[in-house]
């Protein structure tokens, strides 16, 4: 691997968090470990991102409830840390536009140290205005990329109707990349095969298998808080305490959208029968 190029990674997990469970934080870990052992890059940040209220899935709770317990979650993480512009929009964000909004982030945020550094050079070098140039462009190249974390559940939702739009499946896997966790039962690889679109783009795709079993479920685990159980151990501590604060997941919030349609099924359902 000597002379071998290291692409700095972000890794982004979008979803419910709902609420937020040791498995979450551990597939940023899985992640991190798989794409550094290949010697190609190495993962310098990793965000939580939240959807919001708008998906409409049944039993979410409130947003504000869901990126406090992302937050108290990765208070002691020195690099994952939570972004809450997905769960502030006032309508439903297509996973696709939230992935381009961070991959925008990102491409700002090294525009603006590579704009600090060419500052910087000049007042020490004066070297001429094409230098400075050159410079900037060697540094764009090393930007990071962008990765969609996820579980294999996500990956196979792909194929289910009217759930994502095929553009957008094809810009994540296409032009940022997928990071896919698997768990028991899920096999991404066959997936993988028998969808031509992710086949086309199977080298974008990174499939961390988890040897250590953890089948954390966020649905099992609001089952176990309804019903008065301990999930310490399933949850960081500092979310199981708020969660006992705030006295979250009773059965009337898991009936909350029970009667409401899924936010893509409406707007890609609507879309197709027109």
């Amino acid at each position: 691997m000597d002379g071998q190029k290291i692409t700095k990674v972000v890794l982004l997990a979008c979803g419910s968090f709902n609420p937020v469970t040791n498995m979450h934080l551990r597939m940023f870990e899985l992640a991190r470990d798989h794409l550094e052992d290949t010697g190609l890059y190495s993962v310098v940040k990793g965000i939580i991102s939240p959807v919001g209220d708008a998906y409409k899935k049944k039993g979410l709770i409130e947003a504000r409830h869901r990126l406090e317990m992302a937050r108290l979650s990765t208070e002691n993480s020195d690099w994952i840390s939570v972004d809450s512009w997905e769960s502030l929009q006032p309508e439903w964000v297509e996973t696709a536009k939230v992935v381009r909004h961070h991959y925008d982030q990102l491409q700002a945020e090294e525009q603006a140290k590579d704009d600090v550094d060419t500052v910087k050079y000049a007042k020490k070098r004066r070297v001429k205005k094409n230098c400075f140039e050159e410079s900037a462009q060697r540094t764009r190249k090393d930007d990071p990329q962008l990765m969609l974390l996820c579980g294999a559940d996500v990956l196979e939702s792909f194929g289910v109707p009217n759930l994502w739009k095929q553009d957008d499946i094809a810009a994540i896997v296409g032009r940022y990349g997928l990071v896919c966790i698997t768990r028991s039962g899920s096999n991404p690889h066959k997936f993988i095969h028998e969808s031509d679109m992710l086949w086309k783009y199977r080298n974008n795709i990174h499939v961390v298998h988890e040897w250590v079993t953890n089948e954390i479920s966020a649905t099992h685990v609001r089952q176990s808080l309804r019903r008065g159980r301990s999930v310490r151990y399933l949850l960081p501590d500092a979310v199981v305490g708020y969660i006992r604060e705030q006295r979250l997941y009773t059965a009337e919030s898991e009936q909350k959208n029970a009667d409401v349609i899924l936010a893509p099924l409406q707007r890609y359902s609507g879309a197709s029968s027109r």
